[in-house]
């Protein structure tokens, strides 16, 4: 019998993929998590993307999983963060607005990596 893996080892480098896109995300936008799976060949992962983001504040580097947000460009992931407005804080520091949990303009303001990053 095989010893069990555990998710985060299953999904290292999944994970860390995740990461990098991350941190390609232009001060001032946002994405979200379906974005992101799609980029990376998943397009149905964006569950796990949201579970790489639940994981990005133990990173050894700066990751900016606050400019990562659910499809209709709500702060789904805000209870992951220091404080319940921390999230909101962050976008606001960098000219994005956020109202009743959700980003004003998120159509405009929206970064797309499979039109914004080449594919290697």
């Amino acid at each position: 019998m095989s010893k069990p893996i555990k998710l985060s080892e299953k999904n290292k480098d999944f994970f860390e993929m995740v990461y990098e896109v991350v941190k390609q995300i232009p001060h001032g936008r946002v994405t979200n998590f379906g974005a992101i799976a799609h980029y990376l060949g998943s397009g149905r992962s964006s569950r796990m993307v949201g579970w790489a983001m639940n994981g990005a504040h133990s990173q050894p580097d700066f990751i900016p999983a606050h400019r990562v947000v659910n499809r209709n460009g709500v702060l789904t992931g805000k209870h992951h963060f220091q404080t319940e407005t921390k999230m909101e804080e962050l976008l606001e520091q960098e000219g994005i607005k956020v109202e009743k949990d959700t980003v004003l303009d998120f159509e405009k303001l929206f970064w797309n990596p499979a039109t914004e990053l080449e594919i290697d």
